[in-house]
């Protein structure tokens, strides 16, 4: 899993994840999977002109410890936190967290419409490597507008 339980501490304190999930260690699991679904939803929408995924997504969330993209594991993480507090509101500002929460979805978004750029992703190769070639693009012209 690309999210450790660890990196939930740097959203969340440990003392409310208990008090929210009454000590029920698979709450905050599935939240965790939950959160790198989305993740992977926004890093696969990243494509090359061709359609094919421009970002190496199984290296992105294989990566371990501090080989790890440490904003992806941050934003990952408060979208994890928003969905171990949509259970409860034990000692937490749920405003801030629903505020932080649209925050990160924002960013990714804008990130999957490369409006921003991570450098330090993993890409896919643009063309194939064993012929030398681009891939092949069918399809129409964009629209010509005289504005």
């Amino acid at each position: 899993m690309f999210l450790e339980i660890t990196d939930l501490g740097t959203t969340i304190y440990s003392y409310q994840i208990d008090q929210i999930t009454e000590g029920d260690e698979n709450i905050p699991l599935q939240a965790m999977a939950s959160a790198e679904e989305e993740l992977r939803s926004y890093l696969a929408a990243i494509e090359w002109s061709d359609g094919r995924p421009r970002l190496d997504i199984p290296a992105i969330l294989g990566a371990t410890g501090t080989d790890r993209n440490a904003l992806l594991v941050r934003m990952t993480a408060t979208i994890a936190k928003f969905y171990i507090i949509e259970l409860c509101n034990a000692d937490i500002i749920y405003e801030t967290a629903k505020e932080r929460y649209d925050r990160a979805v924002t960013w990714l978004r804008q990130l999957a419409r490369g409006e921003i750029k991570l450098s330090t992703l993993p890409e896919t190769p643009e063309t194939d490597d064993s012929t030398g070639t681009e891939p092949f693009i069918y399809g129409s012209r964009e629209k010509f507008n005289h504005e």
